[in-house]
Order: structure tokens, then C-alpha cells, then sequence
């Protein structure tokens, strides 16, 4: 019975490590992803909810190996490139807005937004949003990442607040404010990716100090697995998707959002009734 379970376990550590490096960086919201399936498959995996919190780190890896030429470039010519230090203060700047108030809002987050239904009106409603406004985005003015000024890095960073609504994504916040704010495609994409690193860190960071006194080393393996999983499921998506959207742009992922939110919201009524 123990293999039986500890099978069962790994294969769900397998499923959401996808779901993890799938979705985390596509404006679909991961997180609203990641309740829906533990909903789905009633998870039960180690205390605190640390496997959600590092299998995280596997889909940050990915970020920081596909682009670590442009980190390591960045870190290396700080003290003396212009440019570089541009970029740096940028994702400081955009990073600070949404980690104020993940920090002063963290406990009514997680006990009053993060729930199923919650997720389900979140993906519709920013499906809906993602419609109306694709039809009326301005002519892009900056089509680079090194271009961007403090203040469009500021107020990208603004949107990203939006994203502490399960359901509501980091990446489509960020993408669809830069858009919004007049850049580019490609460059709104990269972008997010950039930001994601800080942000996605920070918050791990700060839910593994809130849950400290739940951790512990139970269930390894099934953390492990998922983790790597996560890793490598995230790779293609990062290699693909500035590509995609510059060519589809974000209405694939709106309709996606609003059939995903029906199905959840039809799939939560009848197990509320049965």
C-alpha cells in the first residue's frame, strides 16, 4: 500500500511539476493552475506547502540558464556600462511596487484569495480583458528592453500588483501593461521573463520564512521530482514564446482563460452539490 501511495504521489509531483514550468511563464496564471489541479487530484503533498513553494525555483532556473548570458553580461559590466546599469535599476524598480504589497497584504492573500472559485471568475474575467484590449493597443513605441525608461519600468511593475489575484497571472499583468504602456511585443515578453526572476524568488523566499515552523524533510523525493520537472517543462515555453507572441499575440490565451474558468466553475458547482 506504501509503493501504491508513493506512486501515486510521484506521478502527481510529475503532473504539477508540468503544470508549474508550463504555465508560469504564460499569461495563464500558474497559481490559479496549481490550486485547480490540487483541487483536481486532492495533492496531499508535504506539510507547509513546500513543494508548491519550490518547484517554483525549477521554473526560475529555467529563466536564469536560457538567459544567463544577458545576467552574467549585466553583473560583469555594472561598474562601468551605462546600459547595464539601466536594466538592473529598471527590474528594481518594476520588482519593488508588487513586493510592498505582497509583504503588507501576504495573510489576506493566501487565507481569503487563494481558492478554486476565486481562480475560475479570475481566468474569465481576465479573458474577457485580454479581448477588449488587444483591440485597442496603442502603436508600440519602444521595441527594446535596454530602451525602457524608469518610469515605463515603474508602472509595468504597478500592473504586476494585479497578479496577486490567483487566477489573474504574473506574466500576463506584466505583458499586457507593457503593451498597454506602448512597448513591444518581443520586448514586453523578455521583460516579464526578467522580472520574474526577482519577484518569483522574492515571494518564495518570503513564503518559505512564513512556513518555516511546518517544513521539514518528508516527501523528498516527490520535492525533487517535481522540481526537475518544473525545470524542464519550462525550458521550451521560454524558448518559444517571445516568437509566439510576437506572431499571435495574447487572444489564444484569452480563450483559453475564459473556457479553462467555465469548465473550473461547472467542475467546482458539482462537487459543491454532489
Amino acid at each position: 500500500m506504501s509503493v501504491i501511495l508513493d506512486l501515486h504521489s510521484t506521478l502527481d509531483a510529475v503532473v504539477l511539476g508540468i503544470v508549474e514550468g508550463v504555465t508560469e511563464f504564460l499569461p495563464v496564471s500558474s497559481t490559479g493552475h496549481l490550486l485547480l489541479m490540487d483541487e483536481l487530484l486532492d495533492f496531499q503533498g508535504p506539510a507547509g506547502k513546500v513543494f508548491e513553494i519550490v518547484i517554483q525555483f525549477g521554473a526560475i532556473l529555467a529563466i536564469c540558464w536560457l538567459y544567463r548570458a544577458k545576467f552574467i553580461g549585466v553583473a560583469a559590466n555594472l561598474h562601468r556600462d551605462v546600459e547595464a546599469r539601466r536594466f538592473a535599476v529598471n527590474i528594481l524598480i518594476a520588482f519593488l511596487p508588487a513586493a510592498v504589497v505582497g509583504v503588507l497584504l501576504h495573510g489576506f492573500i493566501k487565507s481569503v484569495l487563494f481558492s478554486p472559485w476565486v481562480v475560475a471568475v479570475a481566468l474569465i474575467v481576465g479573458g474577457i480583458l485580454i479581448l477588449v484590449i488587444e483591440r485597442h493597443l496603442p502603436r508600440p513605441r519602444v521595441t527594446e528592453v535596454e530602451s525602457y525608461s524608469t518610469g515605463l519600468a515603474f508602472k509595468i511593475g504597478c500592473c504586476q500588483i494585479a497578479a496577486m489575484i490567483p487566477g489573474v497571472s504574473r506574466s500576463g499583468a506584466t505583458i499586457l501593461g507593457a503593451l498597454l504602456l506602448g512597448s513591444g511585443r518581443a520586448a514586453a515578453t523578455e521583460f516579464s521573463f526578467f522580472l520574474a526572476v526577482p519577484t518569483m524568488l522574492g515571494a518564495t523566499v518570503y513564503d518559505l520564512y512564513k512556513n518555516w515552523s511546518s517544513l521539514h524533510t518528508d516527501g523528498a523525493l516527490i520535492i525533487a521530482v517535481g522540481f526537475v520537472v518544473a525545470f524542464l517543462s519550462a525550458l521550451p515555453v521560454v524558448r518559444s514564446l517571445v516568437g509566439f507572441i510576437s506572431r499571435h499575440g495574447l487572444i489564444p490565451f484569452a480563450w483559453y482563460r475564459i473556457a479553462l474558468g467555465l469548465v473550473a466553475l461547472v467542475f467546482l458547482s458539482l462537487r459543491h452539490w454532489s
